[in-house]
């Protein structure tokens, strides 16, 4: 059992490193700044990218957001699979001891909660995202008249 600690003291953090520096590897230049990605990247640092007549809408953020939150969901959903067959492992290998069992029944709830709120957190961003770009301009309030 301390060999699976040891090792998830060194995955863990790796993964979170890999994760905050890795994604941005995946999202396109072109999702961070507004302007077109158009000729060598050299020829852009020289001459500048040309923001005139560019579509500054806001998409790019949302697909950097989207690409995050679908990314960062796949590594929970991964982590969480990965503590269910741990937590049968050590059900499985209790041997009848009430600790131990109450310890893996803890780690398999809290593996499945983890999943729940990975994906009630994709389901929310997504529908944020959604509504935040398909939001129109609400009608302007007139004050009531005085009688």
């Amino acid at each position: 059992m301390r060999h699976i600690k040891k090792r998830m003291q060194i995955i863990l953090p790796t993964l979170l490193l890999l994760f905050v520096f890795g994604t941005q590897a995946l999202v396109p230049a072109t999702t961070f700044a507004c302007g077109s990605a158009t000729g060598s990247s050299s020829a852009q640092v020289i001459n500048g990218v040309d923001q005139t007549g560019t579509d500054c809408s806001g998409s790019g953020v949302t697909s950097a957001i989207s690409a995050a939150v679908t990314i960062l969901s796949v590594v929970i959903g991964a982590a969480a699979i990965i503590m269910i067959l741990i937590s049968g492992f050590r059900y499985m290998t209790s041997g009848g001891d009430s600790t131990k069992v109450a310890a893996a029944k803890s780690a398999l709830i809290y593996a499945l909660v983890g999943i729940a709120v990975a994906a009630l957190a994709q389901f929310l961003v997504h529908f944020v995202l959604y509504q935040a770009t398909n939001a129109t301009t609400p009608p302007a309030v007139t004050a009531p008249k005085k009688s």
